[in-house]
């Protein structure tokens, strides 16, 4: 590979190229608010890191942004890994206590956040980031912390950045190359322990690449950000992508809820947007069931193939006129989509797209490509253009083994940890996913669930608990559900939405009301059961009375509930 190619693989060549051919063309800002044009964010972006280089920041230096979406965030990241930086994006979510970890591991000097971050850098003490920059303009000067405003920082660096074009003096940023590290992210999964990944320029260049051939979409296409830019299948699909095809990006700035959701849309109508499974789920639970539910008319006609399908498509255009009337696509991904909405989805002939990855693959190794009539209802589609996937030691019964995958879209590896990095990537690049997958003949990937949640009955048989889940959460009044085992026996805690409760529950006490939640609870355990086989039968069903702790992409910390002392 030459040289050029070297660098055309780094996001500091792809922001190059696309500001060039798009410069006019509106880039990222805020929904609602006039957006930077491509040009004045290469502006920006070059007057960021001729700043930071200004301050004393170089290449390999670790650099933390802790903040919620915002087009600063963006230049934040783009301005210093343009010095050869390297990125540290926390989730806005995480603990005190883990911001600590993180910032202390890293050895921060500088980061970015916001007011509602800050309070987490207080008692750092000695360990806390010299330079603290507020993406929001939050002001703080006192004993414990002094904060430097965005807009101060980029007035100043502007002004400098433009005198030194002006004088033809461009700054001489350091080389950077595509192996060089752009990223280290701190995962937050269901089994407990928290890596460091580092990602390279190639690594996250290389999967937003080939993106593009998954969908037919152009410059001036309008992408609504809604999941934290921190997680990589938001940066890799919902920033790097729409920067390489010239579209523009809008934050949404808010939690987004159906309500918040529907306005966004409505104003934005965007032809983008990735979203995970929970956002959908509960737009189909609170929009569309209550629609068939609340009319015994529409219940019988639902009963039937025919006029349920032609139901779901009248639903399908109003779901379509919810996002804005404009979407050619939804990506899904993050979690696993109940089958049941996705049974709607094909139905509604809403575009969807699924896509399954992990952090350490920046982050997709499966997905579409979109309109591909031979993508089994199930299944997460086709390995990504030039992603390998195999099923390690596969059962030879059912073909579900490991899934693994290797690809220039490859983590280099885990922070610190030559361990856990050995044990995770094999000597010929095979990344093992930790999730349990079969191929069919089609050579569509089906995820089963993670290796470590398989259920081992005492009869010998393997017991999958998510797709038990799914046939449980699928009832309108559940929230979310765990199954676990138990002395032999599978038992599912259940967290009921308390808002469909309090509906069916109207003018009765409270002594009424737990005794209507027990037999629904168990009316549904029986029903749940003629579904299931034998090995597999629910033996208790139990109600939970808080959410389940769960990850950035609101998967449950399953690892937090081993033991029922710790559920109940």
């Amino acid at each position: 590979m030459t040289d050029d190619a070297r660098v055309g693989m780094t996001l500091n060549y792809l922001v190059d190229v696309s500001c060039e051919k798009h410069g006019d063309l509106g880039a990222i800002g805020m929904a609602g608010e006039t957006p930077l044009t491509y040009r004045q964010l290469y502006e920006r972006i070059c007057a960021m890191a001729n700043q930071l280089l200004a301050d004393g920041a170089g290449k390999g230096d670790h650099i933390a942004i802790l903040a919620s979406n915002s087009h600063h965030w963006a230049v934040a990241y783009l301005g210093l890994v343009r010095i050869g930086a390297v990125a540290v994006p926390i989730l806005p979510d995480l603990p005190e206590a883990d911001v600590h970890h993180i910032l202390t591991e890293m050895k921060v000097k500088t980061i970015f956040t916001t007011a509602q971050q800050i309070e987490k850098l207080y008692e750092m003490g000695e360990d806390r980031p010299e330079r603290i920059i507020t993406l929001d303009d939050h002001a703080e000067s006192g004993e414990v912390l002094t904060t430097i405003s965005f807009s101060a920082y980029m007035e100043t660096a502007l002004a400098a950045y433009r005198e030194r074009i002006e004088q033809e003096n461009p700054p001489d940023f350091p080389e950077v190359a595509e192996d060089d590290l752009a990223s280290i992210l701190y995962t937050s999964g269901t089994s407990g322990f928290s890596k460091a990944v580092m990602l390279t320029h190639k690594n996250l260049t290389a999967n937003a690449y080939a993106l593009p051939t998954l969908m037919d979409i152009g410059p001036g296409s309008v992408f609504l950000s809604i999941l934290p830019m921190s997680h990589t299948y938001e940066f890799t699909a919902g920033f790097i992508l729409p920067l390489i095809i010239g579209a523009r990006i809008a934050y949404a700035g808010k939690t987004p809820t159906p309500a918040i959701l529907q306005n966004l849309c409505g104003h934005e109508k965007p032809h983008m947007m990735f979203a995970v499974p929970l956002v959908l789920e509960k737009i189909y639970k609170k929009r569309v069931l209550p629609k068939v539910e609340k009319s015994t008319v529409m219940r019988l006609l639902y009963k039937t193939n025919f006029t349920r399908r032609y139901i779901n498509r009248k639903i399908g255009a109003k779901l379509k006129e919810f996002f804005g009337g404009n979407l050619l696509m939804m990506g899904i991904g993050g979690a696993a989509l109940n089958p049941e909405v996705e049974q709607f989805l094909v139905e509604a002939k809403f575009p969807y797209l699924i896509g399954y990855g992990l952090t350490e693959a920046s982050p997709l190794i499966a997905g579409g490509p979109f309109g591909d009539p031979t993508i089994a209802l199930g299944s997460v589609g086709k390995p990504i253009p030039g992603v390998q996937v195999k099923i390690d030691e596969p059962d030879p019964r059912t073909g579900v083994g490991e899934i693994l995958a290797r690809g220039p879209n490859i983590m280099r590896g885990y922070y610190n940890d030559e361990e856990a990095t050995a044990e995770t990537i094999t000597a010929d690049g095979w990344l093992s996913t930790g999730d349990l997958g079969v191929v069919d003949k089609s050579g569509n990937l089906h995820v089963k669930g993670r290796c470590k949640n398989v259920i081992v009955m005492s009869s010998g048989e393997n017991v999958y608990p998510e797709p038990i889940e799914h046939k449980i959460n699928s009832y309108q009044w559940v929230a979310e559900s765990l199954v676990l085992e138990n002395n032999g026996r599978l038992d599912a805690w259940i967290y009921p939405d308390y808002e469909v409760i309090d509906e069916l529950t109207a003018g009765q006490t409270e002594s009424q009301r737990r005794v209507f939640l027990h037999e629904l609870l168990e009316t549904m355990r029986h029903e749940i059961n003629t579904q299931l086989a034998v090995t597999s039968k629910l033996a208790k069903v139990f109600e939970r009375r808080e959410p389940f702790i769960k990850t950035a992409t609101h998967k449950i910390k399953r690892y937090l509930y081993d033991g029922h002392a710790k559920i109940s």
